[in-house]
């Protein structure tokens, strides 16, 4: 989503990092161009308008201008400001202290509410809640089924009624319920509509006086910029917000609903959403975004990832064939579909330091298909040739060509990235040996 912004604000700071000693007028150009980067990313102008009014406040002062490294310093400020208009610090979930805990989902049809709903209750199972989905959004009636079949798929209950029922009742008779079940939290998927109107918001109001629900929380799409801010604000002041989740952070819009929505509303971001799987759903960390459109990385999120996706007995194993050097492509295989585990290829990598940008500048090298393409290749060997590649002859090249639907170049394409690897790898084990794996663990 911030991949523009990024980039525009790389090639700012890069141009910055080039004059040494800065002067006002260096910072007031640099800011400038930081200043359309924004407004072009759809942030909102008043959000703007503060964010560069401190910038330059803080980037006139003595830290910068006298620094020896001055480009530094202000890429050090905006990482900090950018932390403080997306909200400062993760902002968790409120529990009642007499379980189970009521969260009310609200937000407009088409922002993914129900698809949240299920995420958000796995979100909570994965961490030892026990979450009882609601399905209490009677205005589609397509949504009652969806959220049935997705507490089916995550193994999740869902508590359901007549569509002739009131949204209250259910939530009323699912508190009951999730008491008997003893569950910890209650998820209510609350009905939406295409645009804002008074009957809506009355409903949603009159659910928040009755069932007073320890969150609620709105789904907005980012994608649709400052239009969900507006839809915010409308919420906020209608309903009263305890949070709000952003969906389809993982699209390719400009960003702005993300950079301004927590200063506009007061509301803070609690999660994200940064894809279409179930589990794709994370704790929102203003830190971490900041960091990442910086072109920083974020190796937490990919840490936590990696924890929650790679198998550990297999990790240790692949660990001490890289101490002997014996990788073959049996284990080049098996660490690709654990990576694919982890998320598309193009989130992994921008969240390491230094290779956003490499990314940015060579997407064919991170495509998805050319991953694809690789395990095609490595499934159409016989074992004997995935533990000994060197084995496979031009006779055996064209038999996996044919049974991957690739070519016998792409087979030696492959082969030769996995010897430089190998290479590599032999290299490493032999020059340091153990020592050097303990301080990479």
């Amino acid at each position: 989503m911030f991949e523009v912004l990024s980039e525009r604000l790389g090639g700012i700071f890069e141009r910055l990092s080039r004059k040494g000693r800065l002067s006002e007028g260096d910072v007031d150009e640099a800011l400038r161009q930081v200043r359309l980067a924004l407004l072009e990313a759809d942030v909102n102008f008043r959000v703007v308008r503060d964010f560069i009014a401190t910038l330059r406040e803080r980037s006139l002062g003595t830290e910068v201008l006298e620094s020896l490294t001055p480009a530094q310093q202000v890429v050090k400020i905006v990482n900090e400001e950018l932390i403080q208009i997306l909200g400062g610090g993760p902002v968790h979930l409120a529990s009642s202290s007499h379980p189970p805990t009521l969260a009310m989902l609200v937000g407009l049809q088409g922002s993914g509410k129900t698809t949240t709903a299920a995420k958000l209750a796995l979100h909570l199972k994965s961490s030892g809640q026990r979450p009882l989905l609601v399905a209490a959004d009677l205005r589609r009636p397509a949504a009652i089924e969806q959220l049935v079949v997705l507490g089916e798929q995550l193994e999740i209950p869902v508590y359901r009624e007549d569509i002739s029922s009131k949204p209250v009742s259910i939530c009323a008779h699912a508190m009951k319920r999730a008491k008997e079940l003893g569950a910890s939290w209650v998820i209510a998927d609350t009905g939406g509509r295409l645009h804002i109107d008074e009957a809506m918001m009355e409903e949603v109001a009159a659910m928040k006086r009755e069932l007073n629900p320890a969150e609620v929380l709105l789904v907005v799409d980012a994608m649709t910029g400052q239009d969900a801010v507006r839809a915010a604000e409308e919420f906020h002041a209608r309903v009263g917000l305890s949070g709000l989740i952003l969906t389809k952070m993982d699209g390719d819009a400009r960003g702005g609903a993300a950079l301004s929505i927590k200063s506009v509303t007061g509301v803070p971001v609690k999660f994200i959403g940064t894809g279409e799987k179930s589990d794709a759903f994370e704790t929102f960390h203003p830190d971490r975004l900041a960091s990442r459109i910086l072109g920083m990385g974020d190796m937490l999120t990919l840490i936590e990832r990696a924890e929650k996706t790679l198998d550990e007995e297999r990790t240790r194993a692949l660990e001490k064939k890289l101490r002997h050097a014996t990788l073959d492509l049996e284990d080049f295989l098996e660490q690709l579909r654990q990576m694919q585990k982890m998320g598309p290829i193009n989130q992994l990598v921008e969240m390491i330091p230094g290779l956003s940008a490499i990314a940015r500048r060579a997407p064919a090298e991170m495509d998805e298909g050319k991953l694809k393409k690789v395990e095609a290749i490595i499934l159409s060997m016989t074992p004997e040739e995935r533990r000994n590649p060197e084995v496979i002859d031009g006779s055996r090249k064209r038999r996996i060509a044919r049974g991957s639907g690739t070519t016998p170049q792409d087979i030696n394409q492959l082969l030769n990235q996995f010897r430089q690897t190998q290479k590599l790898v032999k290299q490493m084990a032999s020059a340091r040996g153990k020592k050097l794996w303990d301080m990479l663990r």
